[in-house]
């Protein structure tokens, strides 16, 4: 095949439904590692097998002895930096290869493989499991990275909004769905003759991994797929991908959108990404919650943030991108300093709720919006996206240590969420700016 019939067979794929099903497909399948790993199931049973009697919840790791949930926070911030490192380079070969779809379907299987390992994760395998915890996470930003530098392949500007709210609204629907599933193994064990209280969690850990990857056999399939450069890769592609990256960033610095939307989402996203990842952490260890009312209200936010995504995604039409994100960064900042005083198991409830209606909005129109202020003519989306992934990558490993390093010197958690506020304000008043000249920054809608 030339590289014109590629060309034309991409073309037909842009604003084409199926393409965009199959692309929406990925979020299906990927977003229960964000829920059931990051957000529910794992952190309940990793909190509840690690933590003491009383006291601070002290775990020893490879000899040290150090607080269960500042040992998770370190361990996945640790994962991110790597992958902050590693996806420029990524990237790079991506685009010299022309090969994304391969980078994708690797970290797929290193991620759902991952999760399959931490079946046998008990107290007694406490390194094994937060081996496994990393490698998973590693998984779900590499294939991640890939799959957004899609978007602007398949969607045209005035219909990226419409695309990424309906990835989302797939990711939500596809792990409320295998949420679902574990829930009621572990409410229901006696259904299945388990006898073992630890099983039906680690059952959970292996249903998302084959989950991730048997569904994400469809996006492989239908996805567009390029002609593969069969080029050796040269020497030096290290330098030459960061110096790809440096280029980027000179482009960037060309084009004022993107270069007044940056600091804003790298401050906001350090916010979001943190209080997503220490959610259910936080509340089982304010109030106790136990694993059943603390995955019964993750369930729920992850409903209540398809409507969020949706919602968003209309008032952001009639509002514009950059003021409807100057209010969700607003009632995110509201989250942090109202669970500073959280005391009862109502208020957290209230609060569960009000971040899933901003949880999915956020990511959604944080995504299309810098899709929108990538140039046109642009064929260079996968380096872009490696920019903006690597954006959010540091962001969310400043957020875990901070969040870490503050409970660890307070041994109160509290007072780490109220830290996440001032990033939000921070946001905040990037975001502001950017709507002071948002008429010169070139949206296209």
């Amino acid at each position: 095949m030339t590289t014109s019939d590629t060309t034309s067979v991409n073309n037909s794929k842009i604003n084409h439904k199926p393409t965009w099903k199959a692309w929406a497909m990925f979020d299906w399948s990927n977003s229960v590692y964000n829920l059931v790993i990051t957000s529910t199931i794992f952190p309940a049973y990793y909190t509840a097998i690690t933590s003491a009697a009383e006291g601070p919840d002290y775990v020893n790791f490879f000899g040290f002895s150090v607080i269960n949930t500042v040992l998770s926070n370190f361990i996945l911030g640790f994962a991110y930096f790597i992958m902050a490192l590693l996806l420029p380079i990524l990237s790079s070969i991506a685009d010299f290869k022309r090969n994304k779809m391969q980078f994708m379907k690797f970290f797929t299987f290193l991620g759902g493989i991952a999760c399959m390992g931490l079946f046998f994760f008990k107290i007694e395998t406490l390194e094994w499991g937060m081996l496994c915890f990393a490698l998973a996470a590693i998984g779900y930003i590499g294939g991640l990275l890939f799959n957004n530098a899609y978007l602007p392949e398949i969607a045209t500007p005035d219909q990226q909004d419409k695309l990424s709210a309906l990835g989302f609204s797939y990711g939500y629907v596809g792990c409320v769905t295998l949420q679902i599933i574990c829930f009621v193994i572990i409410l229901k064990p006696d259904w299945f003759a388990i006898t073992d209280a630890s099983l039906p969690p680690r059952i959970s850990f292996l249903l998302v991994g084959l989950w991730w990857i048997g569904f994400s056999q469809i996006p492989f399939r239908k996805l567009p797929k390029a002609v593969k450069n069969e080029e050796k890769i040269p020497e030096g592609i290290i330098k030459k991908s960061f110096k790809e990256l440096q280029n980027v960033y000179k482009k960037v610095q060309n084009i004022p959108g993107i270069k007044k939307f940056l600091p804003a989402y790298f401050f906001y996203s350090i916010g979001v990404q943190t209080l997503m990842v220490v959610a259910a952490a936080f509340g089982e260890k304010i109030l106790n919650l136990g694993a059943t009312k603390l995955i019964g209200t993750i369930l729920l936010i992850q409903l209540v943030a398809i409507l969020g995504a949706n919602l968003m995604s209309k008032l952001a039409q009639y509002w514009g991108n950059i003021k409807v994100l100057m209010l969700v960064v607003l009632i995110w900042t509201s989250i942090c300093i109202s669970a500073f005083f959280l005391a009862e198991e109502w208020q957290f409830y209230i609060l569960a709720s009000m971040v899933g209606l901003v949880m999915g909005g956020i990511q959604s129109l944080s995504r299309s919006t810098y899709s929108k202020l990538i140039p046109v003519n642009e064929k260079d989306t996968a380096s872009f996206f490696s920019f903006y992934d690597v954006t959010e990558k540091l962001a969310i490993v400043c957020g875990l240590f901070t969040f870490a390093f503050i409970e660890f010197i307070t041994e109160d958690i509290r007072y780490s969420a109220l830290s996440l506020a001032f990033f939000f304000l921070t946001g905040l008043f990037f975001l502001w700016k950017m709507k002071k000249a948002e008429e010169k920054l070139q949206i296209h809608h």
